[in-house]
């Protein structure tokens, strides 16, 4: 067997250290992501039996499984190219969140409805480089800007994982013009040392613009 890398033996012993990672092994939850939302949820009281909602980044299901336990009489469409721990009720969409090929088929979902709520949980594959990385978010950022653009009906909502850094501000402000309450949070159940923020946004305002950036690959989420 290989030897493991100084690296990779920090993130294991990080991994066992770690108190919401252990909660979600013991609890029979996907992954510590279950929590995050979990947390702000109970903050901002996004979801609702009824409520129509698109997560994107989905993989490996631990916004999935809290999602489902929720919405028990309105749909969900779950988007990520790696597979996704899911029960009967989530409709999986295989592929890259704003591929036309993905967009395409929530569009056939979505059908003549409306969503009340896109979620995003994406993150970009981590280059090293905290410029290149931090562009990427913000263009991962865009895609869910522009799913609401699509699909999110008036007064709906959005919440998206994003990382401090440059851009975000920017992003921020604009959103503000799109939505009528925008809020910034950091769940007990992200790591202290994580970049990782997550921006909820209430209350959406329609209008047909939002001229997006390139999109690129997500990796799936923590």
């Amino acid at each position: 067997m290989p030897k493991r890398s100084k690296s990779s033996e920090r993130w294991l012993q990080r991994q066992r250290k770690d108190y919401f990672v252990r909660k979600a092994q013991d609890g029979g939850q996907v992954s510590r992501a279950h929590y995050k939302l979990a947390q702000i949820d109970e903050r901002f009281h996004i979801l609702s039996a009824r409520k129509r909602v698109l997560e994107l980044g989905a993989a490996p299901g631990g916004w999935t499984q809290y999602l489902e336990s929720k919405l028990t009489r309105g749909f969900l469409i779950a988007v990520d190219p790696l597979p996704i721990t899911r029960g009967s009720r989530c409709r999986v969409i295989e592929g890259y969140a704003g591929e036309a090929e993905v967009n395409a088929q929530i569009h056939e979902l979505v059908a003549d409805q409306q969503l009340d709520l896109v979620l995003s949980d994406m993150a970009p594959n981590i280059s090293g480089v905290r410029a290149v990385d931090q562009a990427r978010a913000m263009d991962l950022a865009d895609i869910a800007l522009q799913a609401c653009e699509d699909w999110l009906g008036e007064g709906g909502d959005l919440a998206i994982k994003a990382f401090q850094g440059e851009g975000l501000d920017n992003w921020v402000a604009d959103l503000r013009k799109r939505f009528e309450r925008v809020n910034m949070m950091k769940p007990k159940a992200s790591r202290p040392e994580s970049r990782e923020v997550f921006v909820v946004a209430r209350g959406f305002i329609t209008a047909d613009d939002g001229n997006h950036g390139e999109r690129v690959k997500p990796s799936s989420a923590d």
